[in-house]
């Protein structure tokens, strides 16, 4: 196998062993993402960047999709962060669309991943999937749980599809935009959609009655 013209050892004081080498090829490989995205990323790239040739790489991760998913494993926090506990619905659920965004956010550069046939069903796929959805059904079942307590909704009578929507209104769009939606934005959906729809179906009257 040839290497490529910018393949080549580190700079003379940097050769890299074990963990510092992976840690090197797989940071190389997320700052490839971000210049590229995932459709254009190479071998070639990333060896160019990290300053080594393809076959260290070939030899770790044979197939780009798993060069890719251990990068994302590398650079991105785990699954799940805390549910928010502001002391209002609508805090509550700002504040979980806040963390839902930075999350997708985070793995903009390879969401095209979860619209590719090639990697269907792959690990990277799945790791893809658990990131932009991970447990918000729950999440949001906790918010609306804890809602109930304060008396700020009855979620017995909140169907399953308002309780998901304002998660699915921002994952959506982000995975359609590839960008992420505006704090005008995601505070008008909360305010001018969610809250509407939970006080019709089971509100009390107080739950969009958190800071403004």
């Amino acid at each position: 196998m040839s290497k490529d013209v910018h393949d080549g050892p580190p700079p003379p004081g940097r050769r890299r062993r074990g963990a510092a080498l992976e840690a090197a090829l797989l940071d190389a490989t997320w700052e490839e993402l971000l210049a590229v995205g995932y459709q254009e990323l190479t071998y070639e790239g990333v060896a160019a960047r990290a300053h080594t040739s393809r076959t260290v790489l070939y030899r770790r991760w044979p197939h780009r999709r798993d060069l890719v998913l251990a990068a994302l494993r590398h650079r991105t926090p785990p699954l799940p962060p805390p549910v928010p506990d502001t002391g209002a619905l609508r805090t509550d659920v700002l504040a979980l669309l806040g963390q839902i965004t930075a999350r997708l956010t985070e793995i903009t550069p390879v969401l095209e991943v979860l619209t590719d046939n090639r990697t269907r069903g792959s690990d990277l796929d799945d790791y893809l999937a658990e990131r932009s959805r991970g447990d918000d059904g729950g999440a949001m079942a906790e918010l609306l749980d804890r809602a109930a307590r304060r008396g700020e909704t009855d979620p017995s009578r909140i169907p399953a599809r308002v309780a998901t929507l304002p998660v699915s209104l921002v994952a959506g769009e982000m995975l359609i935009t590839r960008q992420a939606p505006s704090q005008d934005a995601v505070t008008a959906l909360v305010d001018d959609i969610f809250l509407p729809l939970v006080a019709h179906h089971g509100g009390t009257g107080d739950a969009a009655d958190g800071e403004r």
